[in-house]
């Protein structure tokens, strides 16, 4: 199965928990029906990426990364390659990529849903279709910062960073549902 296959197989099936991440349900998958190249970093019009929401064994801490071009706190994830079969395979290996962490499982399923204007890698203004999965880290679990970061730290569910967007709170509550 093909990576396109996939989301759309992932999206279609997926039990979206609100209205609006119903919504966005369908638009992702509207999107991926008008765009075979949907999948690919080289869709000028958007494309699909895979986040993970890097929890510890407690469920008390998230890992976090301070994105270099964004400049603000966000969770780990980005483009999905060629190499990549399946959404949750992006989500793990952007994860493991970005925080240097081995032993990490994810989620069965997306928990959450979200597009974004973003100007990334192509360098011109694009939309980020981003599919959200839950990955939870091993016991003891240290991060090492990747050259994709300019910080990446454990921060207490209780208390995210200052100046934490509204997506990132809601996309830890879906992961902690």
């Amino acid at each position: 199965m093909s990576l396109h296959a996939d989301a759309v197989a992932t999206l279609t099936k997926w039990p979206a928990g609100t209205s609006g991440q119903e919504a966005l349900r369908h638009a992702f998958l509207g999107f991926l029906a008008a765009r075979e190249d949907a999948c690919r970093r080289a869709c000028a019009a958007g494309h699909i990426t895979a986040s993970a929401v890097v929890l510890d064994q407690s469920r008390t801490h998230v890992l976090l990364t301070l994105h270099p071009r964004v400049g603000r706190w966000v969770q780990l994830g980005g483009h999905c390659e060629e190499s990549d079969a399946s959404l949750s395979a992006a989500a793990l290996r952007e994860a493991s990529e970005e925080s240097g962490l081995s032993g990490l499982t994810i989620s069965a399923e997306p928990v959450h849903l979200d597009v974004h204007p973003v100007t990334c890698s192509l360098g011109v203004p694009t939309r980020h279709f981003d599919v959200r999965y839950v990955v939870t880290a091993p016991d003891g679990a240290a991060p090492v910062r990747s050259a994709e970061s300019d910080d990446l730290r454990w921060w207490p569910l209780a208390a995210l960073p200052p100046g934490s967007e509204a997506d990132l709170t809601e996309l830890i509550a879906a992961a902690c549902a």
